[in-house]
């Protein structure tokens, strides 16, 4: 069998085959791994076809870490045929996934496949059923937002759609005043030191990064804040090694991770102490 091609960097192109793609940063996360088929399938890759040149492929998709902490991958219909992208629409770079573990629904990046013929293949996914169980019973799904009963009441909060890096940053101020920070400014360029954000007695970063938050960064972070007399809060849109979990739970630090749709979710008690009480 032919080896796959793995989703290519932002801003390469599709170079052969049918009409050239652009691939975007969200075709970048959704892209996922494609290895060699040889013998069985196991249990995680998902066999797929190529229908411009016919080759095979087992494709494995990317899972990023739900708020509640699971990792969690869009489910792939097995047996479907995936369709050349000619052209991009918002709409369709979206699927909606829901946890298994915390029912949460959220909006995903849709998966993709690049082949070695240069087609560009959107990977059918399974679409959410209605909800079963507790869920179904009455019992409300977490929610984007969901504070705890003790939180201060505020207004809904009002997310903003992340494309960019800096749309990102901008989110994440958005969140951290709506905690009740004020004066929470864009660090205009970015510093050496990695701080995005800064407010009273607040410095924050933010990493857009397809990798999890190291745990170096988390240290640096917390370093900062100890020199200023700050409080020190962290956003990732991939999550977190988990060595940078367990120094972040030690240290105090609170972690965030950012969805596309630019909802933060705590990820650690520290951040769900801060959503609770505020800032």
């Amino acid at each position: 069998m032919d080896r796959g091609a793995p989703g290519r960097a932002t801003g390469n192109f599709a170079r052969r085959g049918a009409r050239a793609v652009r691939p975007t940063r969200t075709a970048a996360l959704a892209r996922g791994r494609v290895v060699r088929e040889v013998g069985p399938v196991n249990s995680d890759g998902v066999p797929l076809r190529c229908p411009a040149c016919r080759r095979d492929h087992v494709y494995v998709p990317p899972a990023y870490p739900c708020a509640c902490g699971t990792p969690l991958a869009p489910p792939i219909q097995r047996g479907a045929t995936p369709s050349p992208i000619t052209h991009r629409t918002w709409t369709d770079t979206w699927v909606t996934v829901r946890c298994r573990a915390c029912g949460r629904q959220s909006q995903w990046p849709q998966p993709e496949l690049g082949c070695t013929c240069g087609a560009v293949l959107r990977v059918p996914v399974r679409p959410v059923t209605a909800p079963t169980g507790a869920t179904a019973a009455g019992h409300r799904q977490p929610g984007a937002g969901d504070r705890p009963p003790e939180a201060p009441a505020r207004a809904a909060f009002r997310p903003l759609t992340i494309r960019t890096a800096r749309d990102a940053v901008t989110a994440a101020g958005l969140y951290l005043t709506w905690l009740g920070f004020g004066d929470v400014l864009h660090a205009e360029p970015p510093p050496a030191s990695g701080i995005d954000l800064r407010g009273r007695n607040l410095v924050a970063q933010v990493d857009p990064t397809t990798r999890p938050a190291s745990l170096k960064a988390v240290e640096c972070l917390w370093l900062h804040a100890m020199t200023t007399s700050a409080r020190s809060v962290h956003f990732s849109l991939a999550g977190y090694a988990p060595d940078a979990r367990r120094r972040a739970d030690e240290l105090g630090v609170p972690l965030f991770v950012l969805d596309l749709t630019g909802t933060p979710q705590p990820v650690n008690g520290a951040a769900r102490k801060l959503v609770s009480a505020g800032a």
